[in-house]
């Protein structure tokens, strides 16, 4: 049965073919939303679309390490008409706005864990679900996809793929994944969850991403997931999920 509830909060989001949430950054918002049980609902832009969108609602772009952008998650907060864009600012806005139930956005280990996750995550990802992300776009993603990403690698997408490449990169960080996974596992003893027995932030920035890759490929899914420590928080977020579109 279709929701009529009012939403609060407007979510711009990443389109691909299967209709539902991939991006690895949106999903932390996603998770969270669903955790606080926020009524929303989803808006999918395809890649050529996000600037002149998030532009045209006046939003400005978010400075990195290879210039400014537009990106998603964006969202508009319909009660007040306040828009944000980025994750780490609109989870900040989430639980200053709605804290109950509250989601601890940093912890010690939270900021270990990711710190080193995105070293060797970020490394096997982007050689695993980068050239695979391009099957489940649209054609006009896709060639947005393919142009920008080939220029900053300077050679074909594929390539990545070619020969043993990928499981060079794999056994590379297969160590450095187990502690990891390790770190994940502290405090298993009070519950599923990095911090116990409830999420943080840090829950949502692993099961997203996983969530995320899933989406992408299955066996790339699985192959992540192996180590101990990973699946358990990815399951445990799963009641979290069900609203993915």
């Amino acid at each position: 049965m279709a929701s009529h509830v009012k939403p609060d909060i407007i979510l711009y989001d990443l389109a691909c073919t299967k209709s539902v949430s991939f991006s690895p950054v949106v999903w932390r918002i996603r998770l969270m939303l669903n955790y606080k049980n926020i009524p929303y609902k989803t808006i999918f832009l395809e890649f050529p679309d996000i600037e002149p969108t998030l532009k045209e609602l006046g939003l400005v772009p978010v400075e990195t390490s290879s210039g400014s952008k537009y990106t998603v998650p964006a969202i508009q907060h319909v009660p007040t008409n306040t828009y944000i864009m980025d994750s780490l600012p609109i989870a900040q806005f989430l639980e200053s706005t709605y804290p109950d139930p509250p989601v601890p956005l940093t912890s010690e280990l939270g900021r270990e864990i990711e710190t080193k996750a995105r070293g060797v995550l970020g490394k096997a990802i982007y050689s695993s679900v980068m050239p695979r992300e391009i099957r489940i776009l649209s054609p006009r993603s896709q060639e947005y996809f393919r142009r920008t990403r080939e220029a900053s690698l300077g050679h074909r997408l594929e390539d990545l793929l070619d020969g043993d490449k990928e499981d060079q990169v794999w056994d590379g960080v297969s160590e450095v994944l187990g502690a990891v996974g390790d770190l994940i596992r502290t405090h298993n003893a009070d519950g599923p969850f990095v911090l116990g027995a409830r999420p943080s932030y840090t829950d949502f920035f692993i099961a997203g991403s996983f969530q995320s890759t899933r989406v992408v490929d299955e066996g790339v899914f699985q192959r992540i997931t192996k180590y101990p420590g990973y699946r358990e928080v990815y399951e445990a977020c799963l009641p979290y999920m069900e609203k993915n579109n």
